[in-house]
């Protein structure tokens, strides 16, 4: 999709972090922290940690960026590799990131619940904490369920550790479903959840032992759905409509159109928009003509509708 080049100030400051970080980093401390949200938000993907690294304080800036955002960052740069983004992320970040990553059109993909988890602690207890505290505890459910086996204990004279458990209150056990299988970011969660949030811990425990894989995965998918549309992804019945057969008495007219500017919703950063009509597509050197405001609109509806698609296609 065509947006417009990066401003003048964002160019320069890349340019002059290639030749002289310090002088870079000095030339960021003086912006404000909304131009520097811009900035990060302007820069190419590959170099918005970079631009993240050169702000003075990345603990203010880093919870304004928008949600989805912040997703982009944290794979660009690598989960493994994204601690330290993740340990000044809001729960609201962290959760947008997991909605958009860790599903596979209707499923939950372990392994990549796996990547954030670690990234997660090693961010620090605090991080962990609040994500998990922020996550469904559906969602979290299905992850352990797929990684260990619990097994509460009896009171019974013949009950015996299983085999290769472990437990950190002498109450539930836990073990690798898989022989030689890491646990490590798994037994920091519980850890932390023992510590921090015993009845969170405890439902969590219950959960895995005795909950319905097939009802936990309906309604974690659920409450991951009513997010997404709070970001502005339409559920996929509604978004399926724009492959319709359209009639041609309900086909677009020669008239003019008004295009309502929206306020902006979306999870992503409000990109600033062209005056001049340098571009190869004529929709774009059309959307160019209009007012301000209407091109607001114009390009609201556009990315409402690349949302309505990728839902349509499972993307």
């Amino acid at each position: 999709m065509w947006l417009e080049a990066p401003s003048t100030k964002t160019k320069s400051i890349l340019d002059l972090a290639r030749k002289n970080r310090s002088l870079a980093r000095a030339e960021v401390r003086k912006l404000s922290l909304e131009e520097q949200l811009a900035l990060v938000c302007e820069a190419p993907l590959a170099r918005r940690a970079e631009i993240l690294d050169l702000s003075p304080a990345p603990e203010l800036l880093i919870p304004e960026l928008p949600e989805a955002e912040l997703c982009f960052i944290v794979k660009q740069v690598g989960i493994a590799d994204a601690a330290w983004i993740l340990a000044h992320a809001t729960p609201e970040q962290i959760i947008a990131g997991l909605d958009l990553d860790i599903w596979q059109k209707y499923s939950l993909e372990p392994a990549r619940v796996e990547n954030w988890l670690a990234s997660l602690a090693e961010a620090g207890d605090e991080t962990l904490l609040r994500a998990a505290q922020a996550m469904d505890a559906e969602a979290l459910v299905l992850f352990l369920r797929d990684r260990i086996a619990v097994e509460l204990k009896l009171n019974d004279e013949d009950w015996q550790v299983p085999p290769g458990s472990e437990t950190l209150e002498g109450q539930f056990y836990f073990r690798a479903l898989q022989e030689n299988d890491d646990l490590a970011p798994i037994k920091q969660l519980l850890h932390v959840l023992f510590q921090e949030d015993y009845w969170m811990y405890f439902r969590t425990m219950q959960a895995v032992i005795h909950e319905l894989p097939t009802e936990t995965e309906e309604w974690a998918l659920r409450w991951r759905d009513g997010r997404l549309q709070d970001l502005g992804f339409v559920p996929r019945a509604e978004a399926i409509r724009i492959y319709a057969y359209l009639p041609q008495d309900a086909r677009i007219q020669r008239e003019e159109v008004l295009l309502e500017s929206s306020e902006w919703a979306l999870p992503i950063w409000m990109p600033r928009f062209p005056e001049a009509a340098a571009t190869e597509y004529s929709i774009f050197r059309a959307a160019a003509k209009l007012d301000d405001a209407t091109r607001h609109g114009f390009f609201f509806q556009l990315l409402s509708l690349a949302n309505k698609v990728a839902v349509a296609d499972d993307l």
